[in-house]
């Protein structure tokens, strides 16, 4: 408290900005704005570099086990895992190349490697979330593929999923260095440790490239996401219902031995929506308050609340292996295999996903009425 104490006292003597820290050939990226706030208390920058560390750790071993595990196990080499490999892939990347500039950043409390290096971190950030965010897309459209369309689907094949994943980095790429020819800029943001898009300067160009961006990585994908996943459990929902009402016309409890289990498929598929939409929510929707209130200059932003933009961005690589790759049965199954200690293996009744029971009892039910 008594350094805190000390920390206040100085800053309002000496009238120092949260800007003084930066080095000299980073002051031109350096919006105006900026200078208005004095320096953030040490021990938000503290707190965030011990919070990014242990992200950086927590993602890129288990994204790192994702991606092991599902290219070195048969049964996982499928087309539509490639899109969990790609997400896992590229959420390990983001932390891998991020979170260890940025502790360091924290511990100086500015950016320290030049300006260069800023403008690849914003990069570099924008092209590993832009790629994560569509990889999610396409794997909800697999899904609805499957569930939805059942076997009038055209299947995925692995020549398919590897041009869907090479288009999502093609465009992906090209979006995210459009600032490097002049539509927008990737500058320091408020602590000063980190970089990203340029979301005060008051030219059409600057704004511009955030609202036309903002639909491409958030609205697109989510309204598909979204879109997906409601008919998903609107099909699965039917298809339940109809298999309820065969097995009253049967006069037997269940078509399906394993309807014994407390909770039903679309439950199951309702849940799995609800979290992947609200983490995704949880992941961008602080970020992208944060760039629309610096276009639109609705409220005053400080350099505390840039910190919470990309705490939570980054926590989504976190968390992406836990919904998509934790969560398969066959992984876990895998998982305990290769790491007995780490497994995450229920009972050995659990041997199905809820997209492949859900597939598995569609087949079933047309080959019947077949």
């Amino acid at each position: 408290m008594a350094s805190y104490g000390a920390w206040m006292a100085q800053s309002a003597i000496s009238n120092l900005t949260v800007v003084d820290r930066v080095p000299a050939d980073m002051l031109h990226m350096v919006d105006a704005h900026w200078y208005q706030f004095p320096p953030m208390n040490p021990l938000w920058h503290s707190l965030l570099g011990f919070a990014i560390a242990i992200l950086a750790l927590i993602s890129v071993i288990g994204n790192g086990m994702v991606v092991y595990i599902f290219t070195n196990t048969k049964t996982l080499r499928t087309p539509s895992n490639l899109l969990v490999v790609n997400l896992a892939f590229s959420d390990f990347l983001m932390m891998f190349c991020m979170g260890p500039p940025m502790v360091i950043n924290c511990y100086y409390q500015t950016w320290v490697f030049g300006p260069l290096a800023c403008e690849v971190y914003g990069m570099l950030g924008s092209l590993f979330g832009c790629v994560s965010i569509w990889t999610m897309t396409l794997i909800a459209f697999d899904r609805y593929n499957v569930i939805v369309k059942g076997l009038a689907a055209k299947p995925l094949t692995n020549n398919s999923a590897l041009v869907r994943i090479l288009c999502v980095w093609a465009s992906s790429l090209a979006w995210t260095i459009a600032p490097f020819f002049g539509w927008n800029r990737y500058v320091p943001e408020g602590n000063m440790s980190a970089c990203g898009t340029d979301y005060l300067t008051d030219t059409w160009s600057s704004r511009s490239y955030i609202l036309v961006y903002s639909f491409f990585v958030y609205f697109g994908p989510l309204l598909m996401i979204i879109y997906s996943y409601v008919f998903i459990i609107k099909a699965v929902s039917a298809h339940e219902k109809n298999m309820r009402e065969q097995a009253k016309k049967m006069n037997v409890a269940s078509l399906r031995s394993s309807e014994a289990q407390s909770t039903s498929t679309e439950m199951k598929l309702a849940k799995v929506a609800l979290v992947t939409i609200s983490l995704w929510f949880m992941a961008w929707t602080p970020y992208l308050i944060i760039n629309f209130t610096g276009i639109f200059k609705s409220s005053p932003i400080s350099p505390l609340a840039t910190i919470w933009g990309s705490l939570f961005a980054k926590a989504n690589a976190v968390y992406n292996p836990i919904v998509y790759g934790i969560s398969h049965p066959k992984y876990r199954a895998a998982l305990y295999q290769k790491f007995p200690a780490l497994s995450c293996t229920d009972s050995a009744d659990d041997s199905q996903s809820v997209a492949s029971e859900t597939t598995t009892v569609v087949s079933a039910e047309k080959s019947e009425s077949a």
